[in-house]
């Protein structure tokens, strides 16, 4: 799969961004191409392999119908999820790692509904923050809207719940 500048793409684990450039670098002693991708959440920017985006899983940021149905995964009441903090964690991480915005969507929605409930180990607390930056970054990009607007949206998702 090839993109090119200007391509809106999520980086599984780290989120959306926006190719801004294709250069040739020479890195330990070796020079290959790289998508310089710049992840607006956090303002960062990340080097990608041109040879390596099929087994990071780079992809495109999904587009409307996609959207409806994240915001649908959100507001469906959860799955149940394992008792077992560590069966949990390890289930939540893989879907994480994935690069699968629905399956992030669900570890968001689980971890959020969980918080509510019985409240959050920190180290759940922290997977929740981090699912929830890649999905809201992915969600900035495909609306074209602003961190704050869809923070605000899956805020409201979540504000029946007790």
């Amino acid at each position: 799969m090839s993109f090119h500048v200007g391509d809106k793409v999520v980086y599984p684990m780290h989120g959306a961004g926006i190719i801004e450039a294709i250069e040739e670098k020479e890195i330990l002693g070796e020079r290959k191409k790289y998508y310089i991708m710049k992840i607006p959440i956090g303002d960062m920017k990340v080097m990608i392999p041109l040879d390596s985006v099929e087994q990071i899983g780079l992809r495109e940021v999904i587009d409307d119908e996609g959207v409806k149905q994240v915001f649908s995964i959100l507001q469906d009441s959860h799955s149940e999820m394992s008792s077992n903090w560590n069966h949990r964690y390890r289930s939540n991480l893989e879907k994480i790692k994935s690069g699968d915005i629905f399956q992030v969507a669900e570890v968001v929605r689980n971890l959020a509904f969980r918080e509510k409930k019985k409240g959050l180990s920190t180290g759940e607390r922290k997977m929740l923050d981090s699912a929830r930056q890649i999905l809201v970054s992915e969600l900035v990009l495909a609306q074209e809207t602003t961190e704050e607007d869809v923070d605000e949206i899956i805020d409201r998702f979540f504000a029946g719940v007790s």
